[in-house]
């Protein structure tokens, strides 16, 4: 009896120092605190801090509706931050930088690297998932971003405090995926102009200042559509109510291109004073105005027409002014073509 009881004594230590030895034993193996830079839970984040070495920086946080603002000013433009998300998530290491070059890597993302910081709702109590108990917002991961490999195909990362970069990437796409980190507040903005259903609209107006018998307003009311001309100031009978229709259906998703941050103030001042191309007021039944006025975007690139003339304008672009922002943003015609008729495409004649 008493020879098995030292047998199994022996046999029991053992078995806690093997336990040690694996719990403790780190040669040969990198912590994964140095490179988990994935979120499992996105829809946990609260948070996103991106700030570059120029000191540029966006603060992209939902707000109390659980929308997306950047900088506490705008909406986010929701591909961006869907975009974004899915990177925190799908991001995996894919190796350490050998240590042959490790040292230029380390360099590069010093003076180089966007600073991301990351804030989620956890628990203090979280059992097995199951009981959850005194959430708090704290900032679960913090890391540098650098450029892509030479192949193009990952993008070097450093988690904060480590001094082991890596290269990671997502698998399935081919490219650096640095690009998503944008720390420039313009990146963000969503670029929405128009967005009421047909449901929503109360009324639409589009004013043609060049050609005053162009402008109308369109009234959705209970009983039917009305049309009117602005000009002459009364209502228009024997209108084609299906291209009415699908006029006030296409301004449930109008955007612009993008917003016009270098313009000289003496064009932008010169904009403003000139007769509007257009003028569109979209009024909603729950009082909402969305307004903008457009104008003439000069022939920059001297393009000419069939003659050899030089066209007036740009044949391709126009400018819309942001009153809320003061801001020009670049039209397309392409796009504003579809909801920016004269009076006459809705008559049947």
């Amino acid at each position: 009896m008493k020879k098995n009881r030292v047998f199994w004594v022996v046999i029991l230590l053992l078995a806690l120092l093997a336990i040690v030895l694996l719990v403790t034993r780190r040669s040969g193996t990198i912590h994964p605190r140095n490179y988990r830079f994935a979120v499992e839970d996105t829809a946990s984040i609260t948070r996103i801090f991106m700030v570059d070495k120029e000191n540029a920086s966006v603060l992209l946080e939902r707000d109390s509706s659980g929308i997306w603002m950047v900088n506490g000013k705008y909406r986010v433009r929701k591909s961006g931050i869907d975009m974004l998300l899915e990177t925190l998530h799908k991001v995996m290491p894919k190796a350490p930088v050998p240590l042959s070059g490790r040292d230029n890597v380390i360099a590069e993302l010093a003076t180089q690297a966007i600073k991301v910081e990351v804030y989620q709702w956890v628990y203090r109590i979280n059992l097995w998932d199951r009981i959850r108990l005194f959430p708090h917002e704290k900032r679960t991961s913090t890391y540098y971003v650098g450029g892509g490999t030479p192949d193009n195909r990952g993008t070097f990362m450093l988690m904060e405090g480590s001094s082991i970069p890596f290269v990671v990437h997502i698998v399935g796409f081919r490219g650096y995926i640095a690009p998503r980190y944008s720390s420039w507040e313009e990146d963000w903005r969503d670029h929405t102009v128009f967005n009421m259903r047909l449901g929503e609209i109360a009324s639409l107006s589009i004013e043609f200042p060049e050609t005053p018998a162009s402008s109308f307003r369109i009234e959705n009311r209970p009983e039917g559509l009305r049309l009117f001309s602005l000009e002459e100031e009364q209502q228009v009978a024997g209108f084609d109510t299906l291209r009415v229709m699908n006029l006030l259906t296409a301004f449930s998703d109008i955007r612009f291109e993008t917003l016009v941050t270098t313009m000289d103030p003496r064009r932008k001042d010169s904009l403003l004073m000139a007769t509007p191309f257009h003028i569109i007021t979209l009024a909603g039944r729950d009082g909402e105005v969305q307004m903008m006025k457009t104008y003439h975007k000069p022939n920059d690139m001297m393009r000419l027409d069939f003659d050899g003339t030089p066209l007036p304008y740009d044949m391709d672009r126009f400018y819309g002014w942001l009153e809320e922002e003061q801001e020009f943003a670049l039209l397309q015609f392409f796009v504003f073509d579809r909801i920016i008729r004269p009076l006459d495409f809705f008559l049947n004649i």
